[in-house]
């Protein structure tokens, strides 16, 4: 019997791989000490300080009210972090629309569950800092409606993904939703701009930042963002692992059909 052409089998490895240990233990050193930065070495509110309480601006401002602005400086990272992973799943989910490429719809499956986690600790950190700033857990404020909106985009990803059998069609329609979550991206990002919140001030533009609250949100950007780049390099080589471990077991039933 003729040989038949084997398909191509999933990669073991790739060498971003190599660099998932030192990312990991430099992101999470980063990260740690962007902790420890934001409440030894950032002053709280461009140095504002209270005994007991005092009214700073106009505003009741307490010693709790100052220490729930370091949320500030783990929020925002973990948010950009989810809208970097929500960018990769966009770009693989085009590619696999464009090539029927499977290795494509499992990079972007795994961004996805990758922006899933920072989404998660976005509304975690969010819903603390609106706790401690304003007294209540939830406002309808219209970042937080639309990254309310943004996560239930990515649930229904996954929901939709286990909702089908059909591998082919459950990878199309989970790239289109893919597609669908980052346009809520910059509507996310840009709604402060349109939408004045006294919730979420546009801190950069505005000179809201002094150097050294600039330098430690520097850190922890860059320590999550490392951790980030860990967790779906290693998330992504144990999928492809296990793809290519059901691919052998093909190939072995294959020949062992063939030999009988």
């Amino acid at each position: 019997m003729a040989d038949r052409k084997q398909p191509r089998l999933p990669e073991a490895g790739q060498w971003p791989d190599r660099l998932v240990p030192a990312a990991l233990g430099v992101g999470a050193l980063l990260a740690v000490a962007g902790f420890l930065m934001a409440f030894l070495f950032a002053p709280p509110v461009n140095g504002a300080s209270v005994n007991g309480v005092e009214v700073i601006g106009g505003q009741v401002v307490s010693n709790v009210l100052l220490l729930s602005q370091k949320i500030f400086y783990f929020h925002m990272p973990v948010a950009i972090v989810s809208f970097v992973a929500l960018a990769f799943a966009c770009y693989y989910s085009v590619r696999f629309l464009m090539t029927k490429n499977r290795r494509f719809d499992t990079c972007a499956r795994i961004a996805m569950e990758v922006s899933l986690l920072f989404v998660v600790c976005t509304m975690i950190t969010g819903d603390l800092w609106t706790r401690f700033e304003w007294g209540v857990w939830w406002t309808w404020d219209p970042r937080l409606t639309t990254y309310l909106i943004l996560m239930l985009i990515i649930i229904a990803y996954f929901i939709l993904r286990n909702a089908i059998d059909e591998p082919e069609r459950r990878s199309v329609y989970a790239a289109v939703v893919s597609i669908v979550a980052f346009i809520d991206v910059p509507i996310c990002f840009m709604v402060t701009r349109v939408i004045p919140s006294s919730i979420h001030p546009v801190v950069v533009r505005e000179g809201g930042m002094s150097a050294d609250m600039g330098i430690t949100l520097a850190v922890c950007m860059v320590g999550l963002m490392l951790l980030g780049f860990a967790l779906y390099r290693t998330r992504f080589r144990q999928v492809r692992l296990t793809e290519r471990v059901e691919a052998l077991k093909e190939q072995l039933e294959d020949r062992m059909s063939d030999v009988r």
